[in-house]
C-alpha cells in the first residue's frame, strides 16, 4: 500500500454517507488538532482522520483505505515516540471517541473501549476498590500499552496488563469483527500478549480486577552526587523486597514542589520512588533503608492511585526519545557507570534517567507469552523530553550512550513500548527468535497484506 492514496477526500466523501463518526481532512475545522500526539518532533499529515464510535465505523474505515489503496495508522493514545499513531497523506483511524468503561464490581472484570486511556480505567475501577495494571501516566491510551504488554507501578504485584486480559473484542484487516481470548482464537490471544497492533485494530478489552483498597508512595531527593550510593541500595532493597513494593531510582531535574528543598529545584537531583500496594505506615516501613541515607527532600502519603497517576503525567508536546535495555546483573561497575551519564541529560528539561526494578509477579509469569524481556530483574531506561529543536542530536545521543554503556549486562530483549524505531532486528529480539517465528504465522493468517505495518511491525511469515 501507498502513503499516498489517488483521492483521501474522495474516502471522505464517501465515508460519510454511512460513517457513525467524523472525518477529518486537511483544512477541516479540528484536523490540525487531531493530528497532534504526545511526542512534539512529530509532525505528519494524514490524508484524512476518521474519528471512529464503534466497531462498524473500524470496519468502513478500512474497507474505504483498502479501496482508495490507502496507508492505514490506529490512534488511541498517540503516545507511542515513534509517532507511528499517524500516517503522511494515508487515513489514521482515530479511536478516542470509543472510550466507554463499564466496571463489572461482582465479577471483578472491567470492559474497556480500545480509544480510552489509562485515567479513564483507572477513574472508573477506584470507588469499587479495584484495579489492575495500568501505565506510568494517566494519557496514556489503553490499547497500544496493553497490546505491548502493558509495565506499570503494580506490576510487581498483579503482573503485566497483558496478564490480566481476558479478552479482545477487534477488527481484522478484512472488516471481520471477532472476539480474542483462551478459548476463542487462542494463537490470536497468545500474540495479542505484547504482540502491538499488528494483527488488527482492538476496539475493545476486558480485564481482571483486584482489590486495591490503598496505595501510598514515597518519593526522597538527594544532590545528584549522592546517587551512586542511593541507587546501589536500591538495588540491594529491590533483591528482597515484597511484591507491594514497586518504583524506580531516577535521576530527574527538582520540580518547583513544596516537599523539595529550594537549592535543587532546577538542578539535577538522585531520587529514590517506592510505591506500595497498601497504607502509609508500611509504605513507611518499606522505604526505611531510604530514610536512613538522609534525604533533603521526601513525600510520603497515602494517595488514591488515579491521582498518583496524573502526578507523573508526561508534560505533552515535548520533543521526545527513548530507549531501554533489560539487565542480567547490575554491579557497582554498571551502577558507576549509569550514574556517570546523567549529566548529560539535558538540563533543564523533563527527561528521566530511570532505573526500573523487575521480579515478582512479573517474573513469576514469565515463558506463557512473548515477551522475554519480564525475566530480567533490572531495567534502564533514558527517557528523553525536551523542548528546543537545537536539543535534538544531544537528547538522541545521551538514550544511545546510556544504553550501549549497558549491553555488556544486556538480556538483548526489550520491552518494545519504551523505545522508538530501533530496527527490525530491534524488534526481533524484543520477542526472541522462536516467539516471532510464531508471531509472523499469526501475523500472515490474520493480516497477510500487513496493513497494520505502522507498529513495531511483524512481517508476515
Amino acid at each position: 500500500m501507498t502513503t499516498l492514496g489517488p483521492d483521501a477526500a474522495k474516502l471522505g466523501s464517501s465515508l460519510r454517507g454511512t460513517f457513525g463518526g467524523d472525518v477529518l481532512l486537511p483544512g477541516s475545522p479540528g484536523y490540525d488538532e487531531a493530528r497532534v500526539v504526545f511526542n512534539g518532533a512529530i509532525d505528519r499529515h494524514p490524508g484524512a482522520i476518521a474519528q471512529c464510535t464503534s466497531p462498524d465505523d473500524v470496519a468502513l474505515a478500512l474497507e474505504a483505505a483498502r479501496d482508495a489503496e490507502l496507508e492505514v495508522s490506529v490512534r488511541c493514545g498517540g503516545h507511542g515516540v515513534s509517532g507511528k499513531a499517524l500516517t503522511d497523506g494515508g487515513l489514521t483511524i482515530d479511536l478516542r471517541r470509543m472510550n466507554d468503561v463499564t466496571v463489572d464490581a461482582d465479577a471483578r472484570t472491567v470492559r474497556v473501549g480500545g480509544g480510552a486511556t489509562i485515567g479513564d480505567m483507572d477513574n472508573a475501577t477506584a470507588p469499587y476498590g479495584l484495579a489492575t495494571t495500568g501505565g506510568r501516566a494517566s494519557t496514556t491510551g489503553i490499547g497500544g500499552f496493553t497490546l505491548g504488554g502493558g509495565s506499570g507501578w503494580l506490576e510487581r504485584r498483579f503482573g503485566l496488563a497483558c496478564d490480566n486480559l481476558l479478552a479482545v473484542d477487534m477488527v481484522t484487516a478484512d472488516g471481520t469483527a471477532l472476539r480474542a481470548s483462551a478459548d476463542s482464537h487462542p494463537d490470536l490471544f497468545w500474540a495479542l500478549h505484547g504482540g502491538g497492533g499488528n494483527f488488527g485494530v482492538a476496539t475493545s478489552f476486558t480485564f481482571r480486577l483486584h482489590e486495591l483498597p490503598a496505595f501510598s508512595v514515597a518519593l526522597l531527593m538527594w544532590p545528584a552526587e549522592y546517587g551512586p550510593d542511593v541507587l546501589r541500595t536500591y538495588r540491594d532493597f529491590c533483591d528482597t523486597a515484597p511484591d507491594a513494593v514497586g518504583g524506580g531510582f531516577l535521576y530527574l531535574v527538582g520540580p518547583p514542589e513544596e516537599f523539595v528543598p529550594e537549592h535543587l529545584v532546577g538542578r539535577l537531583v538522585a531520587a529514590a520512588l517506592v510505591t506500595y500496594t497498601g497504607p502509609e505506615a508500611e509504605c513507611r516501613d518499606v522505604a526505611g533503608p531510604f530514610l536512613g541515607l538522609a534525604p533533603e527532600g521526601a513525600m510520603i502519603a497515602e494517595v488514591p492511585y488515579p491521582a498518583f497517576q496524573c502526578m507523573l503525567d508526561d508534560p505533552p508536546g515535548m520533543r521526545n526519545y527513548w530507549s531501554a535495555e533489560y539487565l542480567t546483573s547490575f554491579p557497582d561497575e554498571a551502577v558507576d557507570i549509569f550514574c556517570a551519564r546523567s549529566p548529560e541529560m539535558i538540563i533543564p528539561s523533563a527527561s528521566l534517567h530511570v532505573f526500573f526494578p523487575q521480579g515478582g509477579a512479573l517474573a513469576r509469569d514469565n515463558g506463557r507469552f512473548p515477551l522475554p524481556w519480564r525475566e530480567a530483574p533490572y531495567a534502564v531506561h533514558p527517557f528523553g523530553m525536551w523542548e528546543d529543536p537545537a536539543d535534538d542530536t544531544r537528547g538522541v545521543q545521551w538514550a544511545h550512550d546510556v544504553c550501549a554503556d549497558m549491553r555488556p549486562w544486556a538480556t538483548g530483549s526489550v520491552y518494545l513500548n519504551f523505545i522508538g524505531d530501533e530496527g527490525h532486528t530491534r524488534v526481533v529480539d524484543g520477542f526472541g527468535p522462536d516467539n516471532y517465528r510464531r508471531l509472523a504465522e499469526i501475523k500472515a493468517e490474520y493480516d497477510p497484506g500487513n496493513v497494520f505495518h505502522l507498529n513495531q511491525n511483524i512481517r508476515p511469515a
